[in-house]
């Protein structure tokens, strides 16, 4: 981590004790930044934190707040998306644009299996909807096939759905990564932000082969581990980019 007279930040391997006695949310020119007493927080990159939303800014101010002691950097995620938006996203804006974008030409939810039936019926009750969505209310009418040879979807489509990613700012852009990252779906990434069901209950939806799997051969505690933490990931990259709408 990053720790100075001028700021701090949370990074990989830093390790300090609490030094300041408040915590305290500014309005600054361009968004909302933080104090620790008098002192600025800064990202590990050493820029100011500054982020969009009060809402956003006061989550980050609690998970400041509550460290005592030791600063553990790890129950500090919504500190570690605003430093990743401020100093790996906004940089690297339209690469990371072009690289969630090509989610599109791949997407879970276009790709069935050829059995079993009820496996078949299941993906189907769950993703046909979400298709129907991408075509009628995206403007992006999606193939859908059986198997796992790819199949290239349309350009116009395809285009569709890039301008709806690159108008994402940085901090909407962070959490959207890992949206469509986690899900391997950028439909699924695309639902979330508009609220078209429980950001829980899409996860699920994205889960549909995993949880298959689990039926048939049982449950693995290690594979059951990743997957809890895939889901607060999820949950979490969800809950981001509502704070970052205030």
């Amino acid at each position: 981590m990053v720790h100075e007279r001028t700021g701090v930040g949370v990074a990989a391997g830093w390790v300090a004790r609490r030094f300041w006695t408040e915590v305290a949310v500014v309005a600054e020119a361009d968004g909302f930044g933080l104090r620790l007493d008098a002192r600025a927080v800064r990202t590990p990159g050493k820029a100011a934190l500054i982020v969009p939303t009060r809402a956003l800014a006061e989550a980050i101010a609690a998970e400041w707040q509550a460290q005592a002691g030791v600063v553990q950097p790890l129950t500090m995620p919504f500190t570690r998306s605003a430093n990743a938006a401020v100093d790996k996203v906004g940089p690297q804006r339209d690469e990371v644009i072009d690289l969630i974008a090509a989610y599109g030409d791949a997407d879970l939810i276009c790709y069935r299996a050829t059995g079993p039936e009820r496996l078949v019926a299941r993906q189907s009750a769950a993703w046909d909807p979400l298709v129907a969505w991408a075509g009628q209310a995206l403007g992006a009418p999606l193939q859908v096939r059986a198997g796992v040879v790819h199949i290239a979807q349309s350009g116009a489509a395809l285009a569709v759905l890039w301008a709806r990613v690159a108008g994402l700012d940085a901090f909407e852009l962070t959490a959207f990564h890992d949206l469509v990252a986690l899900s391997g779906s950028l439909v699924i990434g695309l639902a979330v932000l508009a609220g078209l069901r429980p950001a829980a209950t899409l996860w699920a939806l994205s889960r549909i082969d995993e949880d298959w799997q689990t039926e048939i051969w049982g449950a693995d505690d290690e594979a059951c581990a990743a997957a809890a933490l895939k889901r607060q990931d999820f949950l979490h990259a969800a809950t981001f980019y509502s704070l970052c709408k205030g």
